[in-house]
């Protein structure tokens, strides 16, 4: 993960929580000491533990949090997961904020891991999607990799694809890819999205690296393995769920990408209990 985002993504967390001060923590006096438990409520992949700790370090370098657990980690019901101790007034604070990022990333975590675990010993991998909280791609995207994901481009910046609508503009798929390999050169993989086989043969002759089968049903996706015959990597996207990622795993697809497990999470239920000084 990439420190300076991580701290830019904490203080501007505190920023819209803190603002100019916690006026209900004045009522607890600056020298009295706390400590507070993070448990779990359900089973789940533990994600969030560096963002957790940003938000103390930045609020009070006096609050020390000892962790319990890996992100990565399954966690279940009632489990602790860290202790911290430190300022009471700190703690409090900083409470919904390092809350947020671990329920969050751990919510992310949790559903990849999910998905991986419908298709394990599968060859397939499970990507994730530029479909995220704005503002926490590289959060979520290091989420993905502790759920047992894989991480496609991060941005627009970073790797091709060819999208229905650049197609259209450049005219056609071999003048898309034509271009694109006569302005970049080797220096990037091109990949790019196909709506049938007949545009993913077409992709083929044009040289692309990987195709995206966008919104095949399971059959399809297996045609295309066939017709593919290894010689572009595939990726199958849409209508792919838990109950059916299986069946498109054992197409032989080399790819799943999955939006729903950056966009469509439900942050993972923890608490923070205190002990009284």
């Amino acid at each position: 993960m990439a420190t300076q985002t991580l701290a830019q993504d904490v203080r501007i967390a505190l920023a819209e929580d803190v603002g100019s001060g916690d006026i209900t923590a004045r009522l607890i006096p600056t020298h009295t000491l706390a400590e507070a438990r993070v448990i779990s409520r359900e089973n789940a992949t533990m994600c969030g533990s560096a963002w957790f700790d940003e938000v103390y370090r930045q609020l009070d370098p006096k609050v020390s949090v000892t962790w319990h657990c890996s992100d990565g980690d399954q966690v279940v019901p009632e489990q602790v997961l860290c202790v911290a101790q430190g300022p009471a007034h700190s703690l409090l604070t900083g409470e919904r904020s390092a809350l947020n990022f671990l329920q969050t990333l751990s919510g992310t975590a949790t559903i990849t891991r999910q998905y991986a675990n419908a298709i394990a010993n599968a060859k397939t991998k499970i990507l994730d999607t530029r479909k995220t909280i704005p503002g926490l791609r590289t959060a979520q995207k290091y989420a993905v990799l502790c759920g047992g994901g894989t991480n496609h481009r991060m941005g627009l910046y970073d790797a091709v694809l060819i999208k229905e609508n650049h197609i259209a503009a450049a005219g056609s798929i071999a003048n898309a890819v034509s271009t694109l390999r006569h302005l970049m050169g080797t220096e990037f993989k091109i990949e790019i999205e196909v709506e049938n086989i007949d545009q993913l043969k077409d992709a083929i002759d044009a040289g692309v690296d990987i195709a995206l089968l966008d919104n095949m049903d399971r059959n399809t996706v297996a045609e295309a393995v066939t017709v593919a015959a290894g010689r572009v990597l595939l990726e199958a996207s849409g209508g792919i769920t838990l109950e059916n990622i299986r069946d498109y795993a054992n197409t032989g697809v080399d790819f799943i990408s999955i939006g729903a497990i950056t966009k469509h999470l439900r942050a993972v239920d923890l608490s923070m209990r205190f002990t009284p000084p």
